[in-house]
């Protein structure tokens, strides 16, 4: 019996569209070589998730080490951590082996790896520059690296739902009848999920419907598929936060990393808001009254 085919490239990444540039044209693409490796064995998607928990955790216990060394090499390994985290998704597709479990666990990794680089950077700044107040720069680095992402995944998720894709993850983790009669390992994730990040989904949701007030529900997949809105919002996806990260790290600047973090990234989502709200709204209720 001949083992399957790998599936060509296009069919294992989520949207050109609404990805995010830095996924598009280099780490999906370098992920892509990690998948052709594993294909053919045993390997699983959660495994690949569960491998880039440990290399983001490796590179928070070197960053809290820290060094002239150390930093540099610690940035590697966030990027480790971006591109298996590319990889395991696109495994799943490539192998069709979707599962709620695998949901779950790589968000729910990503906020253990993003809690403990972001503590681990304070600490090796603290070291630096003796100030309580890194603690409350990594604090809001934290923050606002968590909000701007959920922002990103729900019109990424919305827009996919739009195509009838990627419909393993949903805009909204309410506990549904079917997950209460599925995987009892996926619904214990579900709960852990949902008391992280149930708060967040539904502070995304309100900030949809004000942003999209007066947008008619027949224009609502335009709203959900606009280019302009989808590309900014990309520029708030995990995959670009960590990659900025690692430039920092190399660079030995973790510190100009949390200005950039705290004024340029929020600044972008700023942006984003205002276009949808100052830009996209007004445009799609235009066209109904002519």
């Amino acid at each position: 019996m001949t083992s399957p085919a790998l599936p060509p490239y296009s069919a294992s990444v989520k949207s050109n569209v609404s990805d995010e540039l830095i996924n598009t044209y280099l780490l999906r693409p370098i992920a892509h070589l990690v998948v052709r490796i594993v294909f053919h064995t045993q390997v699983t998607p959660n495994q690949v998730t569960i491998a880039s928990i440990v290399a983001g955790c490796v590179a928070a216990i070197l960053f809290g080490v820290s060094g002239p060394v150390l930093t540099p090499v610690a940035g590697m390994c966030v990027t480790v951590k971006d591109l298996l985290d590319s990889a395991d998704g696109q495994l799943a597709r490539a192998k069709k082996m979707y599962s709620r479990t695998g949901r779950f666990l790589d968000s729910l990794g990503d906020l253990l790896v993003n809690a403990l680089v972001f503590g681990a950077i304070s600490f090796a700044l603290y070291k630096k520059w003796g100030s309580p107040l890194v603690f409350c720069a990594g604090a809001a680095g934290f923050a606002g690296i968590s909000l701007r992402v959920s922002y990103h995944v729900f019109y990424q998720t919305s827009f996919l739902h739009l195509r009838s894709a990627y419909e393993i993850n949903r805009t909204s983790e309410e506990i549904l009848k079917s997950d209460l009669e599925g995987d009892p390992r996926a619904l214990r994730l579900q709960r852990l999920f949902l008391f992280f990040y149930g708060w967040q989904d539904r502070l995304m949701m309100l900030l949809d419907r004000w942003s999209s007030g007066g947008v008619p529900p027949n224009l609502m997949d335009k709203w959900y598929s606009d280019r302009v809105a989808l590309r900014l919002s990309g520029f708030l996806g995990l995959g670009t936060e960590l990659f900025t990260v690692m430039v920092f790290a190399v660079m030995n600047r973790l510190e100009w990393y949390l200005v950039v973090n705290i004024l340029i990234f929020n600044g972008l989502w700023l942006a984003c808001i205002l276009y949808r709200k100052r830009v996209l709204a007004p445009r799609l209720s235009h066209m109904v009254r002519f």
